[in-house]
């Protein structure tokens, strides 16, 4: 048996960067279609001329950002002339933020951090691309992020129209959509659908077959022959599936292997799976609370102490709590819990009383929302 045992300067992983969430594989099977699909959309800026306006629409965890990434490396490969910048809408959802990462792409640094307004670097960016004579594509990854904030319009208008301020700039948009209540085309406003009118790419989600399939692959690159056996990423990928989200089952093996490592042993057994899943199954609730503001993150916790009681919370009574606690007002709390029930942080429901009484519930056990928050 002890010869079966890691030595403390031993590992299962023969590339741990294979299991991370933003690793991009060399092979990238069974979006071949959507692929495809998007490759015409983005052909017209190949050849000097805008890009199709393009929304990429599917769950968390679809392919939808390994898609474009991976077009973004081959048009880089390929040309100087159509530049690719891809926004994380997550962390930078304002008008402001994205025309800086576009400016740092374009220049190599980003603008002073005070006294620069947002018409400056509009203006940089749009001179760099007359003088260059180059055509600029822009990713918003999680642009309903950008709808959560009201700053879906401003951008889109900013991009889509800067022709007209400056003749011969040329800029194509793919906003990617991870939450599946957003049709983004009908909530822009008519300014920006006028020039906007995307063609829409769905990413349905990985079927059994194909989970299975990618997680073998990963496992085959990423981890030591005989590390997991057949039996047991049939159970990873069973334990992915209640999720939905590839995500989860990358994070599984990460966790579940580093798990018989921290035991020294040389192969993944079912404990070191299920007690994985624990964790990663709260992927999706961890990556967005990481997204939220102070005052955000300070009602959530409000709203997550509150429902270790039990009972069910109306919003007036969250808010004469949340006021002193969160220290936000009347009007602020209200923007921020719409945009926790687009998140799907909680559900908004209206129950018919003296009125229309909105009830707030948390969709996530409130603990350990606490422990993440802390």
């Amino acid at each position: 048996m002890k010869k079966d045992l890691l030595m403390w300067d031993e590992t299962l992983f023969r590339d741990p960067e294979v299991f991370e969430i933003d690793y991009v594989p060399e092979q990238f099977n069974h979006r071949e279609t959507q692929m495809s699909e998007l490759a015409f959309q983005i052909r017209p800026g190949m050849r000097g001329g805008r890009p199709l306006n393009t929304i990429c629409r599917g769950l968390p965890g679809t392919g939808k950002t390994t898609s474009v990434r991976k077009l973004f490396a081959q048009i880089e490969d390929t040309t100087q002339k159509l530049i690719p910048v891809y926004i994380n809408c997550q962390i930078d959802n304002t008008k402001f933020a994205i025309f800086a990462q576009i400016y740092r792409r374009l220049t190599g640094h980003l603008p002073p951090p005070s006294g620069t307004s947002f018409k400056q670097v509009f203006d940089a960016v749009a001179r760099i691309l007359q003088k260059e004579e180059t055509v600029l594509l822009v990713t918003l990854d999680d642009a309903n992020y950008l709808l959560y904030e009201n700053e879906i319009n401003k951008v889109l208008y900013a991009l889509l129209r800067a022709h007209e301020s400056y003749p011969g700039t040329r800029i194509g948009v793919i906003t990617i959509i991870s939450d599946m209540n957003v049709d983004l085309s009908r909530e822009v406003d008519p300014r920006v659908s006028s020039v906007f009118r995307p063609t829409e790419i769905y990413f349905p989600p990985y079927s059994a077959e194909e989970v299975r399939h990618i997680l073998a692959e990963r496992v085959h690159t990423g981890l030591y022959p005989n590390v997991l056996s057949e039996s047991m990423l049939d159970l990873v990928v069973e334990q992915t599936m209640k999720s939905g989200d590839l995500r989860v089952g990358l994070d599984l093996l990460k966790r579940a292997a580093l798990n018989a490592e921290a035991e020294a042993r040389r192969r993944v057994e079912e404990d070191d799976i299920c007690s994985a899943y624990q964790v990663s199954k709260y992927l999706h609730l961890t990556f967005t609370l990481r997204t939220l503001k102070s005052e955000e993150k300070a009602l959530v916790s409000t709203i997550a102490e509150m429902s270790i009681e039990g009972e069910e919370m109306n919003a007036g009574e969250v808010y004469k709590v949340a006021k002193n606690s969160a220290k936000i007002g009347y009007t602020r709390f209200y923007e921020i819990i719409k945009k926790l029930d687009a998140m799907r942080l909680i559900n908004l429901d209206y129950r018919q009383g003296r009125g229309r009484t909105r009830v707030i519930t948390l969709r996530y056990d409130p603990r350990r929302v606490l422990e993440l928050l802390r």
